[in-house]
């Protein structure tokens, strides 16, 4: 997703769980993280980041056309060798965005 009034109703659409994914990801942006580094940051243990992605994967395939408000790398494109998620500095602006107006 690049436009900013998209990212912020998906930020308003989905779980807290994964506002929280969201809001962590803003807080560095255009900075690639593998799940783990992520995941420990936010105090989850491992895996919760997988199930919280699979967790919106309906509402981004019905509202969002799948797009996401986020970057993301498997394993095969990732300078880790690991999945990796990150935000581009405007994606980061429009839930920063998004955060102050909840």
């Amino acid at each position: 997703m690049t436009e900013a009034d998209e990212i912020v109703r998906f930020h308003d659409r989905c779980s807290e769980l994964m506002r929280g994914l969201l809001e962590a990801l803003a807080a560095a942006p255009d900075q690639p993280r593998p799940f783990p580094e992520i995941e420990d940051a936010l105090g989850w243990p491992r895996r919760r980041i997988a199930s919280v992605l699979g967790g919106v994967a309906r509402l981004r395939q019905t509202e969002f056309g799948g797009r996401r408000p986020y970057r993301f790398h498997d394993e095969r494109q990732s300078a880790s060798g690991r999945w990796e998620l990150w935000m581009d500095a405007a994606q980061a602006r429009a839930i920063r965005r998004a955060d102050r107006a909840a």
